[in-house]
């Protein structure tokens, strides 16, 4: 996590980004949103995180958006893995149905199956940190 947090951190600087949040749809978003944020803390640019339900809650506060998320805030969407790039577009959604603004989409690893593509055909920037075959993986993830 100390690494993911560091390289997410770095690929959002370089990016020119300055997010006042980030997180994706969960389960997979949630450890590299909090790794980035946690690394953020004590710097110039605080990033704090939060988590996309795949649908609002039927109980509680009703919220799809959990977390340190405010309409109106400049957010980076994570993936940890991202492959056809439809956790980042319902993520997306989710995030833009609540008056937040994407300014990026960050994912670990790009499967380079199309997602990343996909996303950017539709007007969104995409950093990775690394392909499946920087790491010489094929289909294994």
């Amino acid at each position: 996590m100390v690494l993911i947090g560091r390289m997410g951190l770095a690929a959002i600087r370089a990016a020119g980004w300055r997010p006042r949040a980030i997180g994706g749809l969960t389960m997979g978003a949630d450890p590299v949103a909090c790794a980035i944020a946690a690394a953020s803390h004590g710097t110039d640019l605080q990033v704090d995180a939060f988590s996309v339900r795949k649908e609002a809650k039927a109980h509680g506060t009703g919220k799809q958006i959990e977390g340190n998320f405010l309409a109106g805030d400049e957010v980076v969407v994570v993936e940890d893995v991202i492959t056809s790039g439809g956790s980042a577009q319902k993520a997306i959604a989710a995030v833009e149905a609540a008056g937040g603004r994407v300014v990026g989409v960050l994912a670990v690893v790009d499967r380079e199956q199309g997602g990343r593509g996909a996303l950017e055909g539709g007007g969104r920037s995409v950093v990775c940190l690394t392909t499946a075959s920087e790491l010489n993986l094929r289909q294994v993830i």
